[in-house]
This record gives structure tokens, sequence and C-alpha cells, in this order.
């Protein structure tokens, strides 16, 4: 299943590697899921997981970082036609709104208005795993 994965999702799974992002986190990491990315997106990721207040393993965190580079899709995308209200989500849009992606995971519903969003499907963490586990059964 392909989806674009919104950073403030993998660092709470990360955070909470047993809550709703841990699983997601879970999936990405076993190959369950495939994350699209451009080099903004993978660049964002091995920023914030850097950063020394989360004081993530540095080794367990380039390892999964070479799994999404290694398993996900790279996508060349467009820039939105409207800006979203936090610029720095663009990219996420830009990728998912480029490729056929399942939906958008982010913890920031509202940083996503659906006007702008056109036909991509923007999901809570919670949402997402609902979503997974009903196409699963």
């Amino acid at each position: 299943m392909n989806i674009v994965l919104d950073t403030n999702v993998l660092v709470a799974g990360l955070l909470s590697p047993f809550g709703l992002c841990g699983e997601i986190v879970r999936m990405v990491s076993s190959g369950e899921l495939t994350l699209s990315f451009d080099a903004r997106i993978l660049r964002g990721y091995e920023e914030v997981l850097a950063r020394p207040k989360f004081k993530f393993d540095k080794d367990k965190v380039a390892a999964l970082l070479d799994q999404i580079e290694y398993r996900g899709l790279t996508v060349a995308s467009s820039p939105l036609f409207q800006s979203l209200p936090d610029l720095d989500d663009e990219p996420f849009l830009e990728v998912a709104l480029a490729v056929d992606v399942i939906c958008l995971v982010t913890g920031h519903q509202v940083h996503f208005p659906s006007d702008l969003c056109r036909a991509v499907t923007v999901l809570s963490p919670g949402e997402f795993l609902a979503f997974y586990k009903n196409q699963h059964n």
C-alpha cells in the first residue's frame, strides 16, 4: 500500500513505538507500507530525526531511512496552485498529488484543508489504521 507519511507521524512512532504511529512505523519497516517521497521529504525526515532533543539512536534512524529510501517511491512533483497554511507541509501534498497514493497520513490534518487537497485523502494515524485493517479483512 502506497502512502505519503508526514514527518510528525514518523517522529511520534519512534517516540511511542507501541502507539498508533509506532504501528505505522513498524509497517513501514517491515515493507508492508511503501512511502512516496521526494528529496525534500527525505531531507526533512533526516533533519528532524537527527535533532538532539529526540535522542534517537543514529544507527537505527539510518537503518529506517535506508529502508524508506530503498523500498519507497521517489517522486517528481509539481508546485501547488495555492499555498497550504504551513509551507513546510507542501511537499507532502505535492507528492501525494503526483502519484497514486492511497492517502496522506498526518497528525496535523488541519494543515491540509480539503479544498486544497483535491483528490488526496488525508487521514490521521488512527483513521489510517482503521482503513488499513478494513481493507485487509
